[in-house]
């Protein structure tokens, strides 16, 4: 009977365990996993050394450290860079090409190697030589591809653009979910030193009980089952503690062996009535990543446009001038004019290859920004449906940590009383850190889905003080 009942007891504390290290990284995959979610916005450029003492880590200091280092930000910079470098590519067809070049030539030729025997005449002539100085101009005067292909990659930089907006909310989102880990964990870390140093003192009573022979040898060992279960409690939350700073000085681009405290802790502000229509059409207009696609849809209408545009005409100019002759002292002006018009006559298997390719990126397109659209309305309602969830979780859960407390002063008081035996203490006190742990877990959750409000409305890097901290 001892050994069932202490089998019980060390497998309901360690489901607590498991409950406790599992929940933060849970909530941290599912704040993520919205937008443009990639590994990149866990890692970091570290530019700095580490420094002597303790730095002090504030939630907005690491967000505004995460947006400076942050590898996924700093990515979608230099692709922000490709598709302008793209873009002046582009323009370049439409604009004059101008090249000049100094020519010095010498030669000697074989006229019999050509073919030509002379009497008389000798057969090896030169060398002999000129000197070309000249300047050459080539330009695409009408060209409907060219010119549709440019404001297509108008349209991709501004996406690009767009899009690093949007990086620097998914930055927030994502240091803010690191620092609020590591708030939680610390929480959960004082809770459950406070429950070991309750579980010490139920054992050193059960132990002297034991001893005055007041209490059998059972209620000895459940006490130490208890003590030493949340001391294996303790240590993996302490472990997942220091493996979540980690995670956030990855994300922030701090050196890893920069020593930093937390200063800040994670208040509880419920926020005003969230009206869902009016949050959506907000999102609407002020996504990022919607805007983004919404130009990479219009980029695709001028590709499939300039896909079009390869059956029409192309008139163009090229044209050089120059000065050549024996040297420069002994030279004359010439130049060359040239006006092209090219039409092309048998290229139906690539026209229609192109247009097709081009339609069909359209299509894809235009489904994702449809999809998108839906994206962000089921953004903000999961949003706000978690705020609600979690703020009912927060009060049930701090009624439950008050009533926990009770039962377990109560039954601390009928076992010393020698009213009954400590098997209520400890249950008392399993129930006491699983209420602490929801507790813990709660306001984590609540303060995280406050803040992928801030994202989902597009405002995560402006307004989320006002989110974290009520509004």
């Amino acid at each position: 009977m001892a050994l069932m009942v202490l089998a019980g007891a060390g497998a309901l504390m360690a489901q607590t365990q498991s409950t406790s290290s599992t929940t933060p990284s849970a909530q941290a995959s599912s704040a993520q996993s919205s937008g443009q979610s990639s590994g990149n916005f866990q890692g970091s450029v570290v530019t700095e050394k580490a420094t002597d003492g303790v730095l002090p880590l504030t939630l907005d200091e690491a967000i505004q450290r995460g947006l400076k280092h942050n590898l996924g930000l700093i990515l979608s910079g230099q692709s922000e860079r490709t598709a302008g470098g793209q873009r002046l590519q582009e323009l370049q067809g439409l604009l004059p090409t101008v090249n000049g070049s100094i020519k010095d030539a010498v030669q000697q030729t074989d006229l019999q190697a050509q073919g030509l025997r002379i009497p008389g005449f000798p057969a090896i002539i030169g060398p002999y030589g000129y000197q070309d100085i000249r300047g050459s101009l080539t330009w695409s005067l009408i060209n409907v591809n060219a010119l549709q292909n440019y404001l297509a990659s108008r349209h991709n930089f501004q996406s690009a653009k767009l899009s690093v907006q949007d990086a620097r909310d998914l930055v927030v989102l994502t240091v803010g979910n690191a620092y609020l880990t590591c708030v939680a964990d610390k929480s959960r870390i004082d809770s459950v030193q406070a429950q070991v140093a309750t579980a010490k003192v139920s054992l050193d009573r059960a132990v002297s009980n034991h001893q005055a022979g007041t209490a059998p040898l059972l209620d000895e060992l459940r006490a130490r089952v208890d003590y030493q279960s949340l001391q294996q409690s303790l240590i993996t939350t302490q472990n997942q503690y220091w493996k979540d700073r980690i995670a956030l000085a990855r994300t922030i681009g701090l050196p890893l062996d920069q020593k930093f405290d937390l200063t800040d802790q994670a208040p509880y502000a419920a926020l005003d009535q969230l009206d869902v229509d009016a949050a959506v059409k907000q999102a609407l207009e002020n996504r990022s990543d919607l805007k983004a696609m919404q130009e990479q849809v219009e980029a695709a209408k001028r590709s499939k446009s300039a896909a079009t545009a390869e059956r029409f005409p192309v008139l163009s100019f090229n044209g050089d001038y120059g000065d050549i002759g024996v040297n420069v002292l002994h030279s004359h002006g010439t130049f060359d004019a040239v006006g092209e018009l090219s039409v092309p006559l048998f290229e139906e298997a690539k026209l229609r290859g192109d247009a097709r390719q081009a339609q069909a990126q359209l299509e894809e397109k235009a489904a994702q920004l449809s999809d998108l659209r839906g994206q962000v309305s089921a953004d903000i309602h999961d949003s706000i449906l978690d705020i609600h969830a979690a703020e009912q979780q927060v009060e049930v859960a701090r009624s439950n940590v008050q009533l926990s407390n009770e039962a377990l002063n109560e039954a601390q008081q009928r076992y010393a009383a020698g009213v009954t035996d400590n098997l209520a203490v400890s249950q008392a006190q399993q129930a006491l850190a699983q209420a602490n742990d929801q507790y813990v877990s709660s306001l984590y959750q609540h303060n995280v889905a406050k803040l992928a409000l801030a994202r989902a409305l597009g405002v995560a890097e402006k307004n989320y003080k006002d989110y974290v901290g009520g509004k």
